[in-house]
């Protein structure tokens, strides 16, 4: 690769990525609560949905994505969690100038979950 190669696959500086990923996260009803408090409790996650049966739609909107795999892995390691997964990945690039006029770090999502 030429160094004319190099420097147009790197991302301009200012561009930002936001990844945001939902997921599903199973625990018994008895435990829903619970685990739903611990949950809210976590940096850049947000609860969308519930099913008193043991379930939640979690979102979670960062610019690492490394962050979402450690998030995963904790939501996975709450005492009374059954499993989280992962259901959907959205990688959106922004300008720093788009990132200062969001007002809030979460995506606008609208409808039923």
């Amino acid at each position: 690769m030429d160094k004319l190669e190099s420097k147009m696959s790197q991302p301009s500086a200012s561009l930002h990525e936001v990844h945001i990923s939902s997921l599903v996260v199973h625990t018994l009803p008895e435990h829903l609560l619970t685990v739903k408090q611990q949950v809210s409790e976590l940096r850049d996650v947000e609860i969308y949905g519930e099913d008193p049966q043991g379930k939640l739609v979690v979102v979670i909107e960062t610019d690492r994505q490394g962050f979402i795999t450690e998030t995963i892995e904790h939501i996975n390691n709450l005492p009374n969690v059954l499993n989280a997964f992962l259901v959907f990945h959205q990688i959106e690039t922004v300008t720093e100038e788009e990132q200062l006029h969001t007002g809030n770090t979460f995506s606008e999502l609208e409808g039923n979950v």
